[in-house]
């Protein structure tokens, strides 16, 4: 044990059915408690930075689960079945604490703090769960059964998936094989060395006990004495507990998919979905505390935070940006408007910008009306300053968004001769500085925060089209474009997926405020009301564009050309750039 960590703990000895189980204390004891219960093949090492965050404010407790580190091992596979597990952290909490501790765990620990959960009596002892890479072993082998039993093209690709994410646990559960392989090596380094790989860890992230090499080969009883009888005969069994399940992204051992059935089997259950590995106490161990923490202050004021707020699962099913932040530009109509009501109908939290506030205030209502969260807010894009305000004001008062739409934007259509300056520069403000100043301010944020998130910025087929009297409008749009395949690859290294929005004749109200270089008056309105009925003949509507507006950021698409012909269009342009330079000779209007 290194020094720092011989400064935090205190150790204690708690007995229960004669075997001896290592405890370890920090913090003030009369602070609430938390219990902190570590997997394979680990011991309480695990929470060696973890631990010192939370002993700021609470009483924290964590133990070496039996077979590994200073607790007994008792022999055999027998006395490592769950409910053993189960009865021990009970003891231990029991011994902490006269009023029932939060548990924080991960892996195997939460395996075991699953079916803690949902025995009888649990709330009792237990006031909350934070889950980390670990599934209820009954609520797996249900969902693994229904998958197969129902073997549609995505719930056998689901199966199949985990199936292949958990091969190595047949291995584990032979009788020697495992073994031999675990004593074949000293594994402290190689241990430090993987996780290094498949992490990002640094060497002195991991905090490995001096018992590692044993705790390998003893912790395969685990899953010797569980896997078999929990996954093929499961008994899926619920908790009133409140938990929050941190669902990593990136585990190389378990599919986001297979925790989608727990809210079936918890009264009060919330999920967090983050762009991190299996290993996060030792990755991110700042990040596993700050969600601890936001959530046991939650759980102990009854007032939860805005994060842990958006972080509730309200329903059997999981929508596709569940628990998200969005931000939506120009959301008081048309496709903006379209994408903030999609978004909240599928469990996001949605914040609203338009230079007309009572425009985003009716689509806030719309949402709020039918049981979803957003908030309205008055925002001219092209003023960069009044930008960066409200980008400051979103992430204080809401936090940091997952997802930013850039959809603000105006027309201007005429010939690039008879156009003003005045006119492109705004044209230039509202549909390019704009986007950048939106992908710029929330795109540092969604950096410095180390989540992730996507970018999803509005372009146009005109972006790719050439077209007569469209000039100018085309360039912005060209612009937007080639910002966002930029950005997107500058971004990429911090997970932040940006995505162009490429859509053709849309029946939006743009055209309505679409000024036509060089014409006045009548002339104006004439041609407004020709282009207005091209685009509501067309029928293609903003409703549609926010569909696969939401299908790019579950896919973190590139370029989404929208509509047939934005889609003929953009490989026109691509194979047939000729084609395309004659084509833009014809008018439209």
């Amino acid at each position: 044990m290194e020094s720092s960590e011989r400064d935090l703990w205190r150790r204690r000895t708690v007995t229960r059915d004669g075997v001896q189980l290592a405890v370890f204390e920090a913090g003030d004891t009369d602070a609430p408690t938390v219990v902190l219960v570590h997997g394979w093949p680990d011991t309480h090492h695990l929470w060696t930075h973890v631990a010192p965050i939370l002993a700021r404010r609470y009483h924290v407790v964590a133990y070496d689960t039996r077979g590994y580190g200073e607790s007994d091992a008792p022999s055999g596979d027998a006395p490592y079945r769950l409910a053993e597990l189960a009865a021990d952290l009970f003891a231990v909490i029991d011994a902490v604490s006269d009023v029932p501790a939060h548990v924080v765990a991960h892996d195997w620990g939460s395996v075991q703090t699953w079916e803690a959960v949902t025995t009888a009596g649990a709330d009792d002892r237990i006031a909350s769960f934070v889950s980390v890479s670990g599934p209820n072993l009954d609520h797996l082998g249900t969902w693994a059964r229904e998958k197969l039993a129902r073997p549609t093209p995505t719930a056998l690709r689901q199966a199949l998936s985990q199936i292949a994410s958990s091969a190595y646990t047949v291995m584990f559960q032979l009788p020697v094989v495992p073994k031999v392989f675990f004593g074949a090596l000293g594994w402290a380094p190689v241990w430090r060395q993987f996780l290094h790989r498949v992490e990002g860890t640094a060497p002195g992230d991991v905090a490995v006990g001096p018992t590692l090499h044993h705790d390998m080969i003893s912790g395969l009883r685990y899953y010797r004495a569980n896997i078999r009888a929990h996954l093929f005969s499961p008994d899926a069994r619920s908790t009133t507990v409140p938990t929050l399940e941190i669902v990593n992204t990136r585990d190389i051992a378990l599919r986001s998919a297979i925790f989608d059935n727990t809210p079936r089997y918890t009264d009060g259950l919330w999920r967090r979905d983050l762009p991190t590995g299996h290993w996060l106490p030792y990755s991110r161990p700042e990040l596993l505390a700050e969600n601890a923490v936001d959530f046991i202050e939650s759980i102990i004021s009854g007032e939860p935070s805005a994060t842990v707020a958006r972080a509730r699962v309200t329903g059997d099913t999981r929508g596709a940006v569940e628990g998200t932040l969005s931000v939506v530009t120009g959301g008081g109509s048309g496709i903006g408007r379209e994408t903030a009501l999609l978004l909240a109908a599928e469990g996001g939290e949605v914040v609203i910008a338009d230079i007309d506030l009572g425009a985003a205030q009716k689509t806030a209502d719309e949402i709020t009306g039918s049981g979803g969260t957003a908030r309205a807010y008055a925002l001219d894009v092209a003023d960069s300053d009044a930008f960066a305000r409200f980008a400051a004001t979103v992430a204080e008062t809401h936090g940091v968004p997952d997802i930013v739409v850039n959809n603000a934007g105006i027309g201007l259509a005429g010939a690039l001769l008879d156009a003003t300056d005045a006119q492109i520069r705004r044209l230039v403000d509202i549909n390019l500085v704009s986007v950048a100043t939106g992908s710029r301010e929330f795109g540092r944020l969604m950096v410095a925060r180390g989540l992730g998130g996507q970018i999803v910025n509005l372009a146009s087929a005109a972006a790719f089209t050439p077209q007569r009297g469209l000039g100018a409008y085309a360039a912005t749009k060209a612009g937007v474009l080639l910002l966002s395949e930029s950005l997107r690859a500058e971004l990429a290294e911090h997970h932040i997926g940006v995505s162009a929005i490429c859509p053709g004749i849309v029946d939006t109200n743009i055209i309505s405020a679409t000024e036509f270089a060089g014409a006045t008056g009548d002339n104006q309105e004439r041609l407004r009301d020709r282009m207005n009925g091209m685009y509501r003949r067309r029928g293609f509507t903003p409703d549609r564009v926010a569909v696969e507006i939401l299908d790019a950021i579950t896919r973190n698409r590139a370029v989404v050309p929208v509509t047939i012909e934005a889609s003929v269009g953009y490989r026109v342009y691509r194979f047939l750039p000729a084609l395309s330079r004659r084509m833009a000779r014809t008018s439209l209007f």
